[in-house]
């Protein structure tokens, strides 16, 4: 395929309004479905990473004084370009991703667009509070006076925006939108396997008239760019969606420079189903982990905790409909199970189905690689490991794959106290009849997020982990709070 390939003409770096050609050429992005080229991508070096940080510095000043009803102004025309050829986006997003169409459209870029609508409202919020006067007596300091208070939330600066590959629209648009909104200015490094999404929502705020060095774009393969974004010094704050791993890397970056941190981190949320339970909720609730970009995805509820008493009967519930699942090419509108990122992230989740299997846990459904057209597709067969116990590390550590285990437990304390044994605290799930129950498990479990019922969202309800699951909040006007520092201003009444 050349240069252009589907997703129109070669993308560049974008450094102070500029295009920029890339210091070390480009590189192919894939296509996980067939291993096809869908086009070729910018490899930025160091040093334009840090030209790109320079080129915020810089427009920072200006942005932040603008008017919000401006930035709101730009916020909306970009979601009206992205909306406008959001089928070509989805198309792309499916190319690059391996979401089926349907997860491209409704779930990556529709949500891109939202997000920028939500924060182009957002741009509107007040910034200001009033606080209650304070009487200060006469004393040391002089005399009685009643003093005056106001709490003012003001951008943070340079915000570097680090995304991950499983959704290169919702991801970085949760970011950028908000940033923006509250006045930073910011520089955006999108997962590699992935970033030609992440161009054309740059070339949109381009187009939408964001003023020059307010968004700058860097993409590439190397570790090393990522850290630049991390550690330059024209960087006040980052927000990273990725693996604990690599967060804690930036987070000692981030220390040393009392930079501010936003980390979305990893996940082994932990589904608790109860006797009184719904089995067909909870596993149509669970279910979402084989499907749902093929469970690459940090919120899925990959650690079933069963009580004894439907232990049984959920497993066998769990394995007929992880069997049922079509696994196939994302363009077909009969998949459900689309590739996996990458054949070096398929290999990883293969070897942890086989540790599973030494550890002693039984594969019910799947563990067997599948077979889709000619076999050069990332795909792995949703697996069901059951007769698992809490000490194995396919129950412990996150596997970002079409993976659940299956833990039984005796009673709500147990049930409780193996689902906060876990280094991880994202999103946990609680599935009861009784609703008062589930609520006070709900209250006890470690996590930042817990659902009653539910895998679904409300998006405007606060995000973010315990644990190691990541630092920070946003979603809604928490993202707002995220990417801003509180100010007060005090005066004598």
């Amino acid at each position: 395929m050349n240069a252009a390939g589907r997703g129109g003409a070669t993308p560049r770096l974008h450094i102070a309004g500029h295009w920029v050609e890339p210091a070390h050429g480009y590189y192919e992005v894939l296509n996980p479905a067939d291993g096809s080229v869908v086009a070729l991508a910018p490899e930025a070096s160091v040093d334009q990473v840090h030209q790109a940080a320079a080129a915020a510095r810089e427009a920072f000043e200006g942005w932040s004084r603008t008017a919000p009803e401006e930035r709101a102004a730009i916020l909306d025309r970009a979601a009206d370009l992205l909306q406008r050829d959001a089928g070509a986006l989805a198309l792309l997003a499916r190319a690059e991703t391996g979401a089926t169409t349907a997860t491209a459209r409704g779930m990556q870029v529709a949500v891109g667009v939202g997000r920028f609508r939500r924060y182009a409202r957002g741009a509107l919020e007040p910034v200001e509070r009033g606080l209650p006067p304070q009487v200060t007596p006469a004393g040391p300091m002089g005399r009685a006076q009643v003093t005056g208070a106001l709490e003012v939330r003001q951008p943070v600066g340079v915000v570097s925006c680090i995304t991950s590959y499983n959704n290169p629209w919702a991801n970085p648009a949760g970011k950028v939108a908000p940033a923006l909104a509250m006045g930073n200015t910011v520089v955006v490094k999108p997962a590699p396997q992935d970033p030609l999404s992440v161009c054309k929502m740059v070339a949109a705020l381009a187009r939408a008239g964001a003023p020059p060095g307010v968004v700058n774009l860097v993409t590439g393969r190397s570790a090393a760019l990522g850290e630049a974004a991390v550690d330059s010094a024209d960087v006040d704050m980052v927000s990273f969606t990725g693996s604990t791993e690599v967060g804690c890397r930036i987070a000692q970056v981030c220390g040393r420079g009392m930079k501010r941190q936003l980390m979305e981190l990893g996940g082994k949320g932990a589904a608790l189903v109860f006797e009184d339970a719904d089995l067909d909720a909870a596993v149509r609730g669970i279910g979402t982990t084989f499907s749902f970009y093929s469970g690459q995805i940090c919120t899925a509820p990959t650690r079933v905790l069963a009580h004894r008493s439907v232990h049984d009967a959920l497993v066998e519930r769990l394995g007929g409909y992880a069997g049922s699942l079509k696994v196939g090419d994302p363009a077909d509108p009969a998949t459900v199970v689309g590739p996996v990122i990458s054949a070096a992230h398929r290999d990883r989740i293969e070897s942890y189905v086989e540790l599973g299997r030494k550890e002693g846990a039984r594969v019910l459904v799947g563990g067997a690689r599948p077979v889709v057209g000619d076999g050069r597709g990332s795909y792995v067969a949703p697996t069901l490991l059951v007769d698992c116990t809490a000490q194995m590390r396919v129950v412990r550590e996150e596997i970002f794959g079409p993976v659940v285990v299956v833990v039984p437990f005796e009673d709500e304390e147990e049930g409780v106290a193996l689902a906060n044994d876990s280094e991880y605290g994202l999103i946990d799930y609680v599935w009861s009849g009784d609703v008062a129950r589930a609520f006070r498990v709900a209250r006890r479990l470690r996590a930042g997020g817990v659902g009653v019922n539910t895998v679904g969202r409300n998006m405007e309800a606060p995000f973010g982990g315990f644990k190691r699951s990541g630092v920070g909040r946003d979603v809604g006007s928490h993202a707002l709070l995220a990417y801003s520092e509180t100010q007060s201003i005090v005066w004598p009444g």
